[in-house]
């Protein structure tokens, strides 16, 4: 069998995360009757069945499932080679670093500030959404990225610890659990008429449950402002909090630890003097801001 195209595996994986071949042709600004040859030809080639159609729509068969996990890590390497060979030639270029825009900016404020004492190459800070820094790492659009142990997707990279912390619930304020001192994880799981956000898997489905589906902080702090929902997040996490929400302890939640992280086996002077700026600030917790 011939070698797999990127062009097969894009046409596949607009088809595989659409779920519609309307969408997916214009998303990929072709026509929808070449898109569809080109999936039965992938499939006749693979000797296997990517996707169910029917009346209803279009729904991945497991096998479908393998391909898009697999094609959507082979562009993400393509992209990857691209993004790494164009920076090679800049030696004054500095490190893309990327962190969910609700991260602690004062632990990232500390780490800028070491990494300059170093004498480390400049920082460049790009900012994103919960669960995205890995796709950043994968594609080469980041060297390097704030991601959270073990809520993040981590497989593939290397880490430095940097701190580890409880975790609080965030409330809308004149919800009863607002007013209590601490609080479990069996206080927050079941409360009628305020169910726990449901963040998207890695492979973008959302678990089942009660509670909205959400992609965004901002969705994400409407939704607990109105009353329509809570979540269970790091202390630090907690800086965008607004004044209508209040974050209350959660005794048992399992703790989080914030790491750098970068793509194995890719070292360089400059990701060597960041990393060593941040083993200086290992297990020096985030201030949290005040309640």
């Amino acid at each position: 069998m011939d070698d797999l195209e990127t062009r097969e595996l894009r046409y596949f994986v607009a088809v595989a995360e659409e779920l519609h071949f309307g969408r997916a042709a214009h998303r990929l600004g072709i026509a929808q009757p070449p898109l569809s040859r080109a999936i039965r030809q992938l499939e006749r080639r693979l000797g296997v069945q990517l996707l169910d159609r029917d009346r209803r729509g279009v729904a991945l068969t497991g096998a479908g499932g393998v391909l898009l996990r697999e094609a959507r890590a082979a562009l993400d390497a393509v992209a990857a080679a691209a993004h790494r060979t164009r920076r090679a030639e800049d030696l004054r270029r500095p490190l893309v670093l990327v962190t969910k825009a609700g991260a602690s900016h004062e632990l990232l404020r500390r780490l800028l500030a070491a990494a300059a004492d170093t004498g480390a190459a400049p920082v460049e800070v790009v900012l994103c959404e919960v669960g995205e820094q890995a796709r950043f790492l994968r594609s080469g659009r980041a060297d390097v990225a704030l991601m959270h142990r073990p809520v993040d997707d981590l497989a593939g990279f290397d880490t430095e610890d940097l701190c580890t912390e409880g975790q609080v619930a965030l409330l809308p304020s004149g919800h009863p659990l607002a007013a209590r001192p601490r609080l479990t994880l069996a206080d927050v799981s079941d409360v009628p008429g305020l169910p726990i956000a449901r963040w998207p898997r890695l492979d973008g489905t959302y678990p089942d449950g009660p509670g909205p589906e959400v992609r965004t902080q901002s969705q994400l702090a409407h939704l607990v402002a109105l009353g329509k929902t809570l979540l269970v997040i790091p202390a630090s996490s907690r800086a965008w909090q607004w004044p209508d929400h209040v974050a209350v302890p959660v005794v048992d939640a399992p703790p989080i630890t914030t790491v750098l992280a970068w793509p194995s086996g890719h070292h360089s002077p400059a990701l060597t003097a960041l990393t060593r700026a941040a083993a200086g600030l290992r297990d020096t917790p985030p201030a949290a801001p005040a309640p």
